[in-house]
């Protein structure tokens, strides 16, 4: 493939689940990155006993944002050409790793998003009605005021073209769990095409999942973003989280 695959694994509290996870990895993938955000289980001392290379920490809980922004910063110090965020709770299946850097390797797409949504995997998977009820709303509302046409924004399974990280500035986003949502608006500020395949989920017991209140306030975080990306498309505004770089590039 010619091309430098890292996987980054934003960890908290993960002992149970992360070796059956790392188990699932391809073989594709060169470098494995790993932060724990502050986790007070075994998730550090089950990182290093897989030998997985990377293995950062946070000493203290920063929040799903923080994590992300270290590990991105440290795939892309490794010089990775494709990074794959996955977490290490076994929700997502590891096997969508090939098709999903498989996309962007060969041009299709810049970004390729793993949707819980199309093929109707997330209620078979066990997502809480009102979470898929919230996810589908939530969704439509982003899609008409960001002019797009994604199944779901909400998925922690995405794939990147290391290029596209280089040119937004996702260290203005938040460092809570709306990060992803504004890492998203900025992918689509920038002119990048998004991608999805359907990915089937599991919700366990084990599995990381953000209670109903935090659920809410995410939403409202979710629609916040969409509202300012919508009035700075207008230029009505300029949201502080799209000010950054856009250095959009010609990917191939």
């Amino acid at each position: 493939m010619g091309k430098k695959i890292a996987v980054v694994m934003p960890a908290y509290n993960a002992a149970r689940t992360l070796e059956r996870t790392v188990r699932e990895i391809p073989a594709i993938v060169d470098e494995i990155i790993l932060c724990d955000d502050g986790s007070v289980d075994d998730t550090v001392r089950i990182a290093r006993k897989l030998g997985i290379p990377h293995v950062l920490l946070h000493p203290q809980n920063r929040g799903y944002g923080a994590n992300q922004k270290t590990l991105y910063a440290k795939a892309l110090e490794l010089h990775a050409d494709i990074v794959v965020m996955l977490h290490p709770d076994y929700q997502y299946t590891p096997k969508l790793i090939v098709p999903m850097v498989h996309m962007v390797a060969t041009g299709l797409y810049p970004v390729v998003l793993g949707s819980r949504i199309l093929g109707g995997g997330a209620l078979k998977g066990g997502m809480p009605m009102y979470k898929y009820v919230a996810n589908r709303l939530l969704t439509l509302v982003q899609n008409m005021l960001m002019g797009q046409k994604l199944s779901e924004y909400h998925t922690g399974y995405r794939c990147f073209d290391a290029e596209v990280l280089r040119s937004i500035d996702f260290e203005r986003n938040s460092d809570g769990f709306v990060f992803d949502n504004e890492l998203l608006a900025q992918v689509c500020y920038a002119g990048y095409a998004i991608g999805e395949v359907s990915c089937p989920t599991r919700y366990f017991k084990e599995a990381s999942s953000i209670d109903f209140w935090r659920s809410v306030r995410y939403g409202m975080g979710v629609l916040r973003v969409s509202v300012l990306y919508f009035l700075t498309r207008l230029g009505l505004i300029k949201a502080a989280f799209l000010a950054g770089r856009v250095r959009r590039t010609q990917l191939g």
